[in-house]
């Protein structure tokens, strides 16, 4: 038994000092600082606890649907000149209401079946019906217009979260928010300006597509040396990270780039991460159609030229030009799997797929943060403490067992925290106030199986080991059942909801080691140290 006890007692020691460094940080990083100071680096705090903005935006969708419809108008009416398919007009009855509506008049009827030809190959994601004196109605496909439209939020909120990194705000929470209404919720712990955060949001991240002349240069002076001290007159430095090759110490490259743009942000429809000719890692991204004409005609000149890829007058990437391309293309440049997933972000983020529009807005000032973290603390604190004493008043000596086995789960869960880097709010620390409920829960279930043993007559040693097997079902179940309830919050909920969830399911798990390995291990050690038939303090 001493045996056994040594590596359990090894293991806890083990356990203790791990989620110690995770709340207060290793010995050398608190030099020079106190333990709060440190527990505060490491714990972050939530928007409820730490003041800040509150915003829930509604993305207009219909305006990215109306974008890609009015690009179908010009692909069609192109393709119809194209065929000398002759029609009266070509529009959207309802551009409000219906964007992904198109009506086509005056078709033949002869040139029908071209017409059918040129949806099913230029627009698969439009469906065509025919209707009276020669009108043809395109819509776009219920799961076409869909994908559109979460796109477009997938956008807006790539595009937000680039902005809101221009704060340098810690845990911003920016993701969706409410079922299919389209709606991105905005949390920005610290920032108590609201207004900061609108301008920032919705200015313009202006991207462009310009030609690499040179680069990249380790300085400004390097590149005008190889050029002898004079650019030429079409062409601009521009700051810029190296391709392929490791930054200079001063973390600053430079390239030559053309002043005119191919070209801009306004052009592009969408880009994704994808594969090249060769299975490596590429962008493939479309353009407008006006886009898509220009930007063939600037790379039908420049095959084998290099093109740059530029966002808020930043070159982002470079890459060479291996053929015309129109409307459609892909960017090779040797990337990497998340090179390419960055790439396409970067393109897709350079302006906002569709507006906008606040629908809450809300300022948490510190004050109020931080009257919420003096009460939840003083609340989680007193419950302990009520728990703590009345654990010794009716257990006894094994009280001092429950005590410990609650105290190291509130280190484990602190602990897990600090590590996870997880945001702890206001519901968070319910959660760890209902994570030491259910601690107790465990103990108490465990103490009166052992105290039904011996008032039965059984030992103290075959009271606690059948308290603890028969009692583990019990708790196992509820366990289960609470962690499945925290999941489905986390899933479903949002900023402080799923705080709750995350410290609550962690503090469930952290108890099954501390109510059941722990509480037994100390048992064991108490029962080591008696004599046969001394009596058991429970």
């Amino acid at each position: 038994m001493n045996k056994n006890l040594g590596w359990k007692l090894g293991l806890i020691a083990a356990t203790l000092i791990v989620f110690l460094i995770g709340i207060f940080g290793i010995p050398k990083e608190l030099s020079g600082k106190g333990l709060l100071a440190s527990l505060q680096e490491r714990i972050h705090l939530g928007l409820d606890l730490k003041g800040g903005t509150h915003l829930i935006l509604q993305v207009q969708v219909n305006d990215a649907v109306n974008v890609e419809s009015d690009n179908a108008v010009e692909r069609l009416k192109a393709d119809l000149r194209t065929r000398k398919i002759n029609y009266t007009e070509i529009s959207k009855p309802d551009p409000v209401n219906n964007p992904d509506k198109i009506v086509i008049k005056g078709v033949p009827p002869e040139a029908s079946a071209d017409l059918r030809s040129i949806v099913s190959d230029r627009l698969p994601e439009y469906q065509l019906t025919s209707g009276a004196e020669n009108t043809w109605t395109l819509a776009m496909k219920p799961q076409a217009l869909t994908e559109l439209k979460n796109r477009a939020v997938s956008q807006a909120i790539e595009t937000i979260r680039n902005r809101i990194d221009q704060l340098g705000v810690t845990e911003p929470i920016i993701q969706e928010h409410g079922l299919g209404q389209y709606q991105i919720l905005v949390q920005l712990p610290g920032v108590d300006d609201p207004g900061r955060v609108k301008e920032i949001m919705q200015s313009t991240a202006m991207l462009e597509i310009r030609q690499s002349l040179g680069g990249p240069y380790a300085s400004e002076q390097a590149a005008l040396q190889e050029h002898g001290g004079v650019l030429p007159p079409d062409a601009v430095l521009m700051r810029g990270k190296s391709i392929g090759t490791r930054d200079s110490d001063s973390g600053e490259t430079w390239y030559l780039i053309s002043r005119a743009s191919a070209v801009t942000g306004r052009d592009l429809r969408t880009a994704d991460p994808s594969r090249d000719e060769n299975g490596q890692p590429a962008v493939r991204f479309n353009l407008t159609g006006e886009g898509g004409r220009r930007f063939g005609a600037f790379t039908a000149a420049h095959v084998g030229d290099n093109l740059a890829v530029v966002l808020d007058n930043k070159v982002q990437e470079v890459a060479v030009i291996k053929e015309q391309i129109h409307d459609t293309g892909v960017i090779n440049g040797r990337f990497s799997e998340q090179e390419a997933k960055d790439l396409a972000m970067i393109l897709r983020s350079g302006a906002l797929p569709a507006g906008i529009k606040y629908l809450e807005e809300r300022t948490v000032g510190p004050s109020l943060g931080t009257d919420s973290i003096r009460a939840g603390v003083q609340a989680a604190v007193i419950g302990m403490l009520a728990v703590l004493i009345f654990m010794l008043v009716y257990y006894h000596g094994a009280g001092i067992n429950a005590d410990i086995a609650l105290i190291l789960n509130l280190i484990i869960l602190l602990g897990f925290l600090g590590y996870s880097g997880a945001t702890l709010t206001l519901p968070g620390i319910a959660g760890v106030i209902l994570t030491v409920g259910m601690g107790v829960d465990s103990n108490v279930l465990i103490f009166e199986r052992i105290r039904e043993e011996l008032r039965n007559g059984k030992t103290p040693p075959s009271a606690v080991e059948q308290g603890f097997s028969r009692a583990w079902v019990t708790i196992v179940d509820t366990h289960v059942t609470t962690i499945v309830s925290a999941f489905i919050l986390f899933i479903f909920g949002t900023g402080p909801v799923r705080g709750f969830a995350v410290t609550l399911t962690f503090g469930l798990l952290a108890n099954l080691f501390t109510a059941v390995f722990v509480s037994r291990m100390i048992f064991d050690w108490i029962l080591s140290r008696k004599q046969r038939g001394e009596a058991l303090s429970i």
